[in-house]
């Protein structure tokens, strides 16, 4: 028996909040959130200095690799990951713009796997209904002790040595050089014209981290093309605005939907340096010493979200976690003029059971900021750094966070204000019972196809709530017009009906689900 279901979607940019959850172990007696039907629950894949991916693995390794890693984030109810795909002004895919990153064989710059390890992450994560960001550092030439010399010889930094600046131990792109800057958004726009990425992704680093009684040394460039400041400071701020801004409108001229989104580091200014700041004495912060004006992107709309790493404790005085999630939560609501940002926040999961601060000793330190940033009710969710802490779980706390918080499939938060066109439901499902579960299969013949499509399983012959995410079993990316979908859960003796919503490629879900039972 087939039909239409009808049901409400708010597009708002908010979690959906549907369920009643208490957790006691939290060290929040008494207290309960309802977990949201949309949170972003993704794992940072750092392949710099190879720190979550060996090197020198030949296509079959690498895909069993990817394989068995996106399994397991998929079985602890990730929906999405942050794959490091240009760690230092190289390419973990074939380029044209710059060489075959050495992180990939283990051998020298430039050399070719022989595979294209982006192209084989993004299929095998759009499998199992997981986003691809595209995690890309502009202006990092090289890590520390690492020559020019040893660059592939047409990497830019060896093509048009004048483009580079030494500071410490490292080589970096100068941010000031307009040469550089319309470089780094041709690297963009190659990567989202040419890749079916779900966002691009920067992290901290753009002016690199201050080094005692070094001055990063950009002086010529700053008497040739900051005439119009009185600081260099302001000036290396607009140099960073300006890229944002730019990349923002590439991406959206070649794919709207394609987000654009940056993780920070998390203190933006401290209050005794602007009355706005957070209340924490850091050493370090975006706006003074990295350059990075985090409120003039959200002001601006040059980001689709901000995901600050807060990576320090509920009891840290210096930057106490609780202090800078309502920081920056009172940011997107107040500085979100041209159109809401998703805000997530960055997790400190590699310093669970290792580190100075003996708060990180407890396994519920981590889990208990995901449930703040439930309670926040702005927050969407979380990321996490990085793969290799979840996978090795030290003290159990990616067990707490498996049974207690993620324990339900989430869909990840929309973006509503890049489309906002509500998608049909699909144009047909069959559901046909085999050896291994239940088949959908999943038929869209509509003009405009949706980018994913929810799986919602209820026990007997009757709808239940498509608010509950606990109803969710699984969401599917769209796999041109004809998509087959197997309920593996499915047991043989129960009589389900299934609800099959669209999803558009922003994010936003259909008002009507295809009813199959």
């Amino acid at each position: 028996m087939m039909k239409k279901q009808f049901f409400k979607v708010a597009l708002s940019v908010a979690t959906t909040l549907v369920l009643l959850l208490s957790i006691l172990p939290l060290q929040v007696k008494g207290a309960s959130v309802t977990p949201p039907k949309n949170e972003m629950r993704a794992a940072w894949i750092a392949t710099v200095q190879n720190v979550d991916m060996k090197p020198g693995m030949n296509v079959a390794q690498y895909t069993a690799w990817v394989q068995k890693t996106l399994d397991q984030l998929k079985a602890n109810k990730f929906n999405a990951v942050i794959y490091q795909v240009k760690p230092t002004n190289d390419a973990l895919y074939p380029s044209k713009l710059a060489p075959w990153s050495s992180y990939i064989t283990g051998g020298k710059q430039g050399k070719n796997p022989g595979y294209d390890p982006l192209l084989i992450m993004i299929n095998e994560a759009h499998k199992r209904g997981m986003e691809l960001h595209a995690w890309i550092n502009p202006y990092r030439v090289t890590m520390p002790g690492q020559t020019l010399a040893s660059l592939a010889p047409n990497n830019v930094a060896r093509t048009n040595p004048k483009w580079v600046v030494k500071y410490g131990k490292q080589y970096y792109l100068n941010p000031g050089l307009p040469e550089v800057q319309n470089y780094l958004i041709s690297t963009v726009e190659e990567l989202v014209a040419k890749y079916d990425i779900d966002a691009v992704h920067m992290d901290d680093y753009f002016y690199p981290y201050k080094i005692k009684n070094e001055v990063f040394p950009d002086q010529a460039a700053f008497k040739k093309y900051g005439a119009s400041f009185k600081k260099n400071s302001d000036w290396r701020r607009d140099n960073v605005n300006r890229l944002v801004k730019r990349v923002y409108s590439s991406i959206k001229t070649i794919k709207p939907h394609v987000q654009f989104g940056i993780s920070p580091f998390g203190v933006w200014r401290n209050r005794s340096q602007d009355p706005t700041g957070s209340n924490t004495r850091a050493g370090v912060t975006n706006y003074d010493d990295l350059y990075a004006d985090t409120r003039q992107w959200i002001k601006d709309g040059s980001i689709d979200y901000i995901t600050p790493q807060i990576y320090w404790s509920n009891t840290f005085s210096v930057a106490r976690y609780s202090t800078l999630l309502d920081w920056w939560s009172a940011e997107v609501q107040t500085y979100a003029d041209v159109h809401p940002v998703n805000l997530y926040i960055g997790l400190a999961d590699y310093k669970v059971g290792n580190d100075a601060d003996k708060a990180w000793k407890n396994k519920m330190e981590l889990p208990s900021q995901v449930f703040a940033n439930r309670v926040n009710q702005i927050v969407a969710g979380q990321m996490h750094f990085s793969l290799r802490s979840i996978q090795k779980n030290p003290l159990g706390y990616a067990t707490v966070l498996k049974q207690q918080l993620y324990n339900y499939t989430a869909l990840t938060p929309a973006t509503p204000w890049d489309n906002m066109a509500i998608p049909v439901e699909p144009t047909s499902v069959q559901a046909n019972r085999d050896a291994a579960g239940m088949k959908l299969i999943i038929r869209d013949e509509n003009s405009n196809p949706p980018r994913k499509y929810v799986i919602y399983r209820f026990e007997g012959n009757e709808v239940g709530s498509y608010q509950d995410p606990r109803n969710i079993v699984d969401v599917v990316y769209n796999t041109k017009g004809i998509t087959v979908f197997l309920d593996k859960t499915a047991k043989r003796n129960k009589q389900y009906t299934y609800g099959i919503t669209s999803v558009s490629a922003t994010g936003v879900e259909s008002e009507n689900a295809y009813v199959v039972k």
